[in-house]
């Protein structure tokens, strides 16, 4: 497994990627940020589940930027899951991290219910709904090979607490799955926020925030550009990076 050690660029934090794998992207810093959001209206210190956690770099971004006490992540690919061990012993984060080896579909029973927030990146593409990658850990994180869109909204909403939040990233093109699988598994969307390449631009990402077992009332946040239009990052990207 040839590695790559890569700064984050949140405090100290470091991550072990595999370059030939699936690496992380905007949309997984985009999440966290979205979720430390959340976090940080919470009274209390909170419980944090992240599934399809990959190498970890969700989990990473939020023990930075929330005081989270517990943060762990569920990952189906051993390589992946391997990495997010290495990178949590690497960044001196054993007693707040801890990543489960497994399906989101068979997740370990005793975590039902005990989770004030759950975060997901899940894979965008239905299952032979487009070209899948030759590189099969690709096409596992890409593709809903392993689970299902709701799948994954299922395990959220049966981890979390009742009127726990959950923060997903998608893409725009699944608006409507997502709504439909949410409200049949008591997860009721309170905000969302499509993202764009620049001002203007047709969003290609979309943040859904979920209340379980909310009253429903649904609000649209202000769309966020990753660039302006001379190509330059925008003022709030560079704030999400902590780049000013």
């Amino acid at each position: 497994m040839e590695l790559r050690l890569d700064e984050t660029g949140f405090g100290t934090l470091e991550i072990f990627q595999q370059p030939s794998a699936f690496c992380y992207g905007v949309d997984a810093v985009l999440l966290a940020d979205f979720a430390a959001g959340g976090a940080a209206k919470k009274k209390e210190a909170c419980r944090i589940m992240d599934l399809g956690t990959g190498t970890g770099i969700v989990p990473l971004i939020l023990s930075h930027k929330t005081r989270a006490e517990y943060i762990a992540g569920i990952e189906v690919q051993e390589n992946a899951w391997q990495l997010a061990e290495k990178n949590r012993q690497h960044n001196g984060l054993t007693a707040r991290l801890h990543f489960f080896h497994c399906n989101v579909k068979a997740y370990p029973l005793s975590l039902r219910g005990t989770f004030d927030i759950v975060t997901t990146n899940p894979p965008y593409t239905p299952f032979h709904g487009g070209l899948e990658s030759a590189n099969l850990e690709k096409a596992i994180a890409r593709h809903e090979i392993k689970a299902s869109l709701d799948d994954f909204i299922k395990t959220a909403s049966a981890l979390l607490k009742d009127k726990g939040d959950f923060y997903m990233v998608h893409r725009p093109a699944r608006l409507a799955d997502i709504c439909v699988s949410c409200r049949n598994h008591g997860l009721e969307p309170k905000e969302m926020r499509f993202v764009s390449g620049k001002p203007f631009e047709r969003p290609n990402l979309l943040l859904v925030h979920c209340v379980k077992h909310g009253n429903p009332e649904l609000r649209m946040l202000d769309p966020l550009f990753v660039h302006e239009n001379d190509g330059a990052y925008s003022e709030e990207i560079l704030k999400i990076y902590e780049k000013m």
